[in-house]
């Protein structure tokens, strides 16, 4: 990481001015112009955890300040996440999961004739689960009428 620093952001004069439906999206706005000011970065990635701070009461009543830790690399790319948590990239992890995993390997074999065979067996199997159920209802109801004319 080329540069590091530790921020206490103040967000409520930038929201308090705007109606209580756009408020915690107005923080968010005023935290990454707060980054982009002091970072000297335009491209700016929030974390998981600063976003659910942001976020902890709903969209009308963001809180007032957040201390944040930012971190800027070499290419200019501005991450910042709630103090005390590390930055993750979720998107990068689950693609690189899907790709090195079990999914992965399936997805690669499998191709798409299979894919579409898969779809098209499966209505006919329903039809056919629905024909035994439908024959299996007409026997029983077949059975119950000797006994009800019985009873009466």
């Amino acid at each position: 990481m080329a540069l590091e620093r530790t921020y206490i952001v103040p967000l409520r004069r930038h929201w308090l001015v705007f109606p209580k439906y756009m408020r915690a999206k107005k923080a968010v706005v005023a935290m990454r112009n707060f980054l982009k000011r002091h970072m000297k970065s335009e491209e700016i990635l929030l974390g998981k955890n600063l976003n659910d701070a942001i976020w902890v009461h709903g969209i009308r009543n963001p809180p007032h300040k957040l201390k944040i830790v930012a971190k800027k690399d070499d290419e200019g790319v501005v991450r910042a996440e709630l103090f005390g948590y590390e930055y993750k990239d979720y998107k990068r992890a689950q693609k690189a999961e899907e790709s090195s995993g079990l999914m992965g390997k399936l997805k690669g074999v499998m191709g798409k004739e299979e894919k579409n065979a898969e779809k098209e067996e499966a209505p006919e199997a329903k039809k056919e689960e629905r024909k035994k159920e439908a024959t299996k209802k007409e026997s029983s109801a077949k059975k119950e009428e000797p006994e009800k004319a019985a009873k009466k």
